[in-house]
């Protein structure tokens, strides 16, 4: 139960690095250097923090191995949560010492997850399921390296410096194409089939997800390092082939869905979340190694703001919104009739939210291939909306742990399939 509440509070931590994503993006230019803030208030602060507490505990959960010490746990995602928001603070206020802690913080944070996620296989008592155990520990070390070359940037390490052109295209692959999107990759496998209420049962398809995310953004980002359009574009065609895998097995999950007769607002967002986001990481990587693969490894090959919406907010947030809907209630602590309460209050206008938060995303993301200026700001605004009404219906149905073991016996589970 500590390591379950452990996981709530971090995803909670989570959805705060979300909120101030959102308000950042309210602010004039200047302060927010473009995307720059928003993005990483999302990425490194709120995704960061979420698999900082979710990586350990579906390691220890597939495992059926005991959790580690919850004061390892806790402060892992409390270096990672303090980490991200004084780098990110630290850059958009042009105070480099600060950056360099929150980024060290950060670094530090990392480790203790890898501590905290496979120090516990030791006394594993089940199958380790080595495929994904191996795809988070890739991911864990891809970030490590990311980090590492802002934080020598940061520091004013001449190669780094001379070279930040290139590395800066590395440093962003390896942390949002190999770190995050690996991390949620290896954890849908999983997820996916447990949220649409189907077996987990071995497919090709996770096999060729793994480890074309595995090797793809490595490759990548060696090849900006080396300046090696070869290598470049081999890890490109990598990441091409995992996404399009990635969307193939979660619509193999999806043909093989159960048929719920219960919550059926709370199942909808939940499986259209985690079906649609998928599709979203194929957008974003199409761009982002069609560029690669038209003009090589050179600095015209990065462009943040092409695929900020369908990365940042139709990929990460999507999967981040629809993972926490499945988790509060399944994981989270509190009686039967709690979660009954917290599984109606996430389905809340489930339909609406998921549908507007994906055309939100396709309105910013043809706005901006188009100059349209006006379409992104609809879309932003739209997409903005949408995840500050599911934010505040899970701070709500979070406090519905309490009240429901204060206040209500205990019914039978609602939920089936």
């Amino acid at each position: 139960m500590t390591d379950r509440r452990i996981t709530l509070a971090g995803l909670l931590v989570g959805a705060c690095f979300l909120a101030l994503a959102v308000a950042a993006a309210t602010l004039p230019e200047p302060v927010r250097r473009g995307v720059w803030l928003p993005l990483h208030l999302t990425l490194a602060g709120a995704a960061g923090t979420a698999v900082a507490s979710v990586l350990p505990f579906f390691v220890a959960a597939l495992s059926v191995a005991p959790p580690i010490n919850g004061i390892v746990r806790g402060g892992a995602i409390a270096l990672i949560a303090g980490g991200a928001a004084a780098a990110s603070l630290g850059v958009a206020g042009g105070m480099v010492p600060l950056a360099v802690a929150g980024a060290l913080g950060y670094l530090a944070g990392l480790a203790g997850t890898a501590v905290a996620a496979f120090w516990p296989l030791r006394a594993s008592r089940g199958p380790r399921r080595p495929l994904v155990v191996a795809a988070y520990g890739a991911a864990l070390a891809q970030v490590l390296i990311g980090v590492g070359l802002v934080v020598a940037m940061l520091a004013g390490l001449p190669p780094v410096v001379e070279g930040w052109a290139l590395l800066k295209p590395a440093h962003a692959w390896l942390n949002v194409f190999g770190f995050l999107s690996l991390v949620i990759a290896a954890t849908l496998i999983h997820l996916a089939p447990t949220v649409m209420g189907t077996r987990i049962v071995p497919r090709r398809s996770a096999v060729v997800v793994l480890a074309g995310l595995a090797i793809g953004a490595p490759l990548v980002a060696l090849g900006f390092a080396l300046g090696d359009d070869r290598v470049a574009r081999i890890g490109a065609l990598a990441e091409l082939l995992g996404a399009i895998s990635l969307t193939t097995h979660a619509l193999a999950v999806w043909h093989d869905r159960g048929t719920w007769t219960t919550d059926p607002g709370w199942h909808r967002m939940t499986l259209w979340s985690l079906v649609a986001a998928p599709a979203w990481f194929l957008v974003a990587v199409t761009v982002a190694a069609g560029r690669i693969l038209w003009v090589g490894a050179v600095p015209d090959a990065w462009s943040l703001s092409d695929i900020a919406a369908p990365l940042a907010i139709g990929w990460v947030v999507q999967v981040l919104i629809g993972a926490w809907s499945h988790l509060l209630p399944s994981i989270g602590p509190g009686d039967m009739a709690a979660h009954a309460g917290q599984r109606a209050r996430l389905g809340r206008v489930a339909i609406g939210r998921v549908i507007a938060l994906n055309l939100g995303v396709a309105v910013v993301t043809m706005g901006g291939s188009l100059a349209w200026t006006s379409a992104v700001a609809l879309g932003l605004i739209v997409c903005g909306s949408v995840i500050l009404m599911s934010l505040a219906i899970f701070v709500d149905a979070a406090r519905t742990t309490r009240v429901g073991r204060l206040t209500r016996p205990p019914v039978p589970a609602v939920s089936g399939g």
